[in-house]
């Protein structure tokens, strides 16, 4: 049986952090939330690391240039292929 994956809000992440730093026991301010103390955790140290790029969406927080300069790089490579293969074709000599 697949389990699905809860997810959450940017806001509702950050308002967990403010609310957990705010208090003496940040294992209750999770189980209130309804999540695991671990989670409440890593999401504080994302925030203190990377402060307003925190929680970016799915996967962990990339560099927007570097992602665009690596989807480049890919397509340029490919185009690339391509062009060989073409030359390939056309360098042949008729029989």
């Amino acid at each position: 049986m697949k389990r699905t994956r809860k997810e959450y809000t940017k806001e509702f992440k950050g308002e967990a952090v403010r609310l957990a730093e705010a208090s003496d026991n940040k294992s209750q301010v999770a189980r209130e939330l309804g999540i695991h103390p671990t989670m409440l955790r890593r999401w504080t140290k994302q925030l203190e690391e990377h402060n307003e790029k925190a929680f970016p969406g799915k996967g962990n927080p990339r560099d927007e240039e570097l992602a665009h300069i690596l989807r480049e790089n890919r397509r340029l490579k490919e185009e690339n292929e391509i062009l060989k293969k073409a030359v390939g074709i056309f360098s042949k000599r008729p029989k």
